[in-house]
């Protein structure tokens, strides 16, 4: 029988202030797993339908007013419109930017939540199909032209969508897009995860390349919590042979055939190799998709694209929502979608807006066009003012002198018994020399004050100017 434990001076002393309750009357009770950002707020929030096309029907939720401008999103490998946009669509900065937006969540066949197994005689679309799905979606609700947001697979559809219908896109969020048709290694290991789904089901090998595919190597390093539940997610709530037939379509998808034409370049025209309308692209620095997006970006019109890497993250939506939000807020008003206007206008997506920028620089423009118009008003009555004060405090005479000494020589006169001078009767009747004086301006604005052979220039200078006739 082993003998009871014994414990030194200290110990016992620490042990008695210990408390000493006992610990069984605990009990844990309504534990509930939350998941973050709200996710489940997306489901209430959305209206859901179903969209028929010429390749079954394609599940739709829509979020916000219709009445709006359009975003439509597509979602990555494995993913659907709630595990995909909700977290990030539900953040506080995209909440308050979705006010002037409605988003248009599209699902692939099949891979919505809870989705039957599609028939064995199904043939799922290709990527180009998907893309003109799209076409169906816009007709259905009426609309002409709409912002993509797209995520791996889904930026690879959109971005077909695009090239083939620019005058339907007025811009492109694109998030870890491929524009090639896939690699060996890719095909390979993609063609054995397609092959287990459709006879094991969801293996641990298929959620390590899933969970590869959207977080890059080592993720339970930075979020320990978001990978456990995305490993739930892939394990619970895919249908295995609906995503089969999804990632056969993205393995055998064919190339974008974009290329970036310099200007001027003889026989080839931009606007028929590249895409037309403004486009962000993204990816994170810990992306395995990093290298996609540099060769994507090598395919873009450079005066109309922009390549964007976050940093530490590799599946941005989830790893760097706030970056995220920040940057796609700052391209939508670059291209006139942030400050809504009193009176709508014609755009690309319905309501035209105008930038904080160039409301700014408008009202500075305004602000500088009256302060210059005030200034010169100032200018104009001050020179009025002085040259009012020069012709009132100098007074000058037919030939030169000022009134003092003609006034003295007038008293010379008088005392010497002559009642007026030869010049002054001459100036005063107006014949004799012709020296009369007068006033006038030449064609630059210069006054002049005195007669025709004997003129000074009126300045600001406190002496008249002499000039030679």
């Amino acid at each position: 029988m082993p003998s009871a434990p014994t414990h030194t001076a200290e110990e016992a002393h620490l042990l008695g202030t210990m408390p000493v309750d006992p610990m069984d009357d605990i009990e844990l009770r309504s534990v509930q797993l939350q998941f973050p950002n709200a996710r489940g707020s997306i489901l209430e929030a959305c209206e859901q339908r179903r969209v028929p096309t010429d390749k079954g029907d394609v599940h739709v939720a829509i979020q916000g007013d219709t009445s709006k401008p359009a975003i439509v999103t597509y979602h990555d490998l494995g993913l659907n419109y709630a595990t995909s946009f909700a977290g990030f669509f539900n953040y506080p900065v995209m909440r308050g930017l979705l006010e002037n937006f409605c988003v248009y969540h599209v699902t692939a066949p099949g891979q919505e939540e809870g989705a039957p197994t599609l028939p064995e005689d199904y043939v799922y679309p290709t990527m180009d199909d998907l893309a003109a799905q799209l076409l169906f979606v816009l007709s259905h609700f009426g609309l002409k032209s709409v912002i993509g947001f797209g995520v791996g697979a889904g930026a690879n559809i959109l971005a077909r969508f695009a090239h083939a219908n620019p005058d339907k896109v007025g811009a492109l969020c694109l998030i870890n897009c491929v524009s090639t048709q896939s690699g060996w290694i890719e095909w390979g290991y993609q063609s054995f995860n397609a092959r287990f789904l459709r006879t094991k089901g969801m293996t641990q090998g298929v959620i390590d390349y899933l969970m590869w595919h959207h977080f890059g190597r080592n993720p339970e390093e930075r979020n320990h919590d978001l990978v456990q539940m995305y490993k739930q997610h892939f394990e619970r709530g895919v249908n295995p042979t609906n995503l089969a037939m999804l990632i056969n379509a993205y393995i055998h998808r064919n190339d974008l055939h974009l290329a970036r034409t310099p200007p001027g370049t003889p026989g080839a025209e931009t606007a028929a190799t590249t895409l037309k309308m403004p486009v962000i692209n993204i990816t994170g620095s810990l992306s395995p998709h990093v290298d996609d997006t540099v060769t994507f970006n090598g395919r873009l019109d450079p005066t109309n694209s922009s390549w964007m890497k976050i940093s530490d993250c590799a599946m941005v939506l989830e790893e760097q929502p706030a970056k995220l939000a920040e940057a796609f807020r700052l391209f939508l008003q670059g291209e006139g979608y942030a400050t809504p206007l009193s009176t709508p206008a014609s755009s690309p997506c319905g309501t035209k807006y105008h930038t904080y920028s160039s409301i700014f620089f408008a009202n500075f423009r305004e602000q500088q066009l009256q302060a210059a118009q005030e200034r010169e008003r100032e200018r104009q009555l001050q020179l009025s003012l002085r040259i009012g004060n020069r012709l009132r405090e100098t007074a000058i005479d037919c030939s030169g002198r000022s009134s003092d000494s003609s006034n003295s020589n007038s008293s010379n006169n008088n005392a010497n018994n002559d009642p007026t001078s030869e010049d002054d009767l001459d100036a005063e009747n107006g014949n004799g020399n012709g020296n009369r004086a007068y006033v006038t301006t030449d064609t630059s604005g210069t006054l002049y004050f005195g007669t025709q052979s004997n003129k000074i220039r009126i300045t600001e200078n406190p002496l008249p100017e002499p000039i030679s006739s």
